[in-house]
């Protein structure tokens, strides 16, 4: 057993040191690589980051002009700052966020700093003694009203930050008056700078690039119906192992895209929020129906679980036999595929905001393929079948029909929100009568040959 002595530990610690620091510059230039590639694909995933960045500062830039000019300067004195901090709280991504806090902001101040006032005169009136007690009570009571509000989910959904900050107002403007006899001044040097912090805000959040959440909510709509589309167009393949084609990467991404859709009720519903607070712009007019977007994003992630449930049996070890899937690969198949083109077609018709009646014949179609389904599907066909064997491949089927209905589902909703929100109609041709396809077995399509057609003089 070797002894080390004191010197020779004294060495290689010497030496450990070294080489740590000989190292730290190769340390620090991996380091500071992996941050540059990340911000990289930060700006990649979504330029408009970069933009949202150039445009915060912008907006902070001119609103200090109020604190480094003299003359904008001896307008609003020191309070000149609020307007920059402002600009901090306020300026979010997109149009309705920023919006809504500016909004919230400027109203609650204004009220708040209006109370704040009257409660200041009201204590006044009691003596210097009476005063601290009077808007202490004051205090208390306004903030506790005001907090308890915001626990209220409509509140709490769209006015939270103005709550909040008429409770910092109140506070600010009612306390401080104690102290400063220019009460009044004050609290109009507040509001004026948070008015100009959030006018600022906003116009440039509008006037350059801006960002509309709720375009965005309706691409996400639109997007997690196609992927939908997609899972349900690999999946009969990829079920019944049709092809060695079956089992590509672009299949498998296709498997795992639903996945998202799962999780994305909380996202919607903030975005629904916002969207309800930016104005009328391009496809998007006044008052648009935002709230009918949740009812599509429930019903869409309704047939999101099924599909989770129809993955599962896509990673079972139990494999179906050749016999028994034989009999149900055809309709199975055929369901998958219609409600595929159905769900694309929904999801394609609904991003471009136009009425579209293949999709109404893509979910016929399925629904012809179902009742041959269901055919197969009776007792007697399966008295001789091990009952284990069936069970996988007979869920699957139930499954297949049930995401059917979900479609149906899907697509009256989407006719809903296609008629308040004044959708365009795709189709060209007019027939003097237009069947309720929807909830039809069987749909052919007819061709253009076929229908009358109909010429409309309009006389000016």
């Amino acid at each position: 057993m070797e002894v080390t002595s004191p010197e020779q530990e004294s060495a290689g610690r010497l030496t450990r040191g070294c080489l740590w620091f000989k190292s730290l510059p190769n340390k620090f230039c991996a380091k500071l690589m992996e941050i540059v590639k990340m911000a990289k694909k930060v700006g990649q995933d979504d330029p408009r980051r970069i933009i949202h960045s150039l445009k915060v500062a912008l907006a902070l830039t001119l609103v200090s002009l109020f604190y480094y000019f003299k003359p904008l300067y001896d307008g609003f004195g020191v309070s000149a700052m609020w307007a920059v901090l402002t600009v901090v709280v306020v300026f979010e991504f997109s149009v309705g966020a920023t919006l809504g806090k500016g909004l919230n902001r400027i109203l609650a101040t204004f009220v708040a700093g209006a109370l704040g006032v009257g409660a200041h005169c009201l204590a006044t009136l009691s003596g210097r003694k009476g005063e601290p007690i009077l808007i202490s009570t004051f205090v208390f009571i306004i903030a506790a009203i005001v907090t308890f509000m915001r626990f209220f989910p409509k509140l709490k959904a769209r006015y939270d930050h103005g709550l909040l900050i008429f409770i910092l107002t109140f506070s600010l403007v009612s306390v401080s008056g104690y102290r400063n006899d220019q009460v009044i001044k004050m609290a109009h040097e507040r509001v004026s700078t948070i008015i100009v912090g959030s006018c600022a805000s906003v116009i440039v959040c509008i006037c350059i690039c801006p960002v509309w959440i709720g375009e965005d909510l309706h691409n996400s709509v639109a997007a997690n119906m196609e992927k939908l589309g997609n899972f349900l167009e690999v999946f009969g393949d990829e079920y019944f192992k049709v092809s060695e084609a079956s089992q590509s990467d672009e299949n498998k991404s296709f498997l795992r895209g639903y996945r998202s859709v799962l999780t994305s009720k909380s996202t919607e519903e903030t975005m629904a929020t916002l969207a309800r607070w930016e104005p009328g712009h391009g496809r998007f007019g006044y008052r648009h129906p935002w709230k009918m977007y949740l009812k599509i994003g429930n019903l869409t992630r309704e047939c999101a679980y099924k599909l989770e449930a129809l993955n599962g049996y896509l990673n079972t070890k139990m494999q179906t036999p050749a016999e028994i899937g034989g009999k149900i690969q055809g309709p199975c198949a055929k369901v998958s595929l219609e409600s595929s083109k159905a769900l694309k077609e929904l999801g394609s018709s609904f991003r471009k905001m136009v009425r579209s009646r293949s999709s109404v014949l893509h979910i016929g179609s399925s629904k012809t393929a179902a009742e041959e389904l269901k055919n197969l599907l009776k007792p007697n066909l399966w008295e001789e079948a091990d009952l284990l064997e069936i069970i996988p491949p007979l869920s699957v089927a139930s499954l297949l029909l049930e995401i059917i209905e979900c479609i149906e589902k899907i697509a009256e909703a989407e006719n809903e929100l296609a008629k308040a929100a004044s959708f365009r109609s795709r189709d060209a041709t007019i027939s003097p009568v237009q069947p309720d396809l929807l909830h039809q077995g069987a749909v052919q399509q007819v061709s253009d040959a076929d229908i009358p057609h109909r010429v409309i003089i309009v006389a000016e």
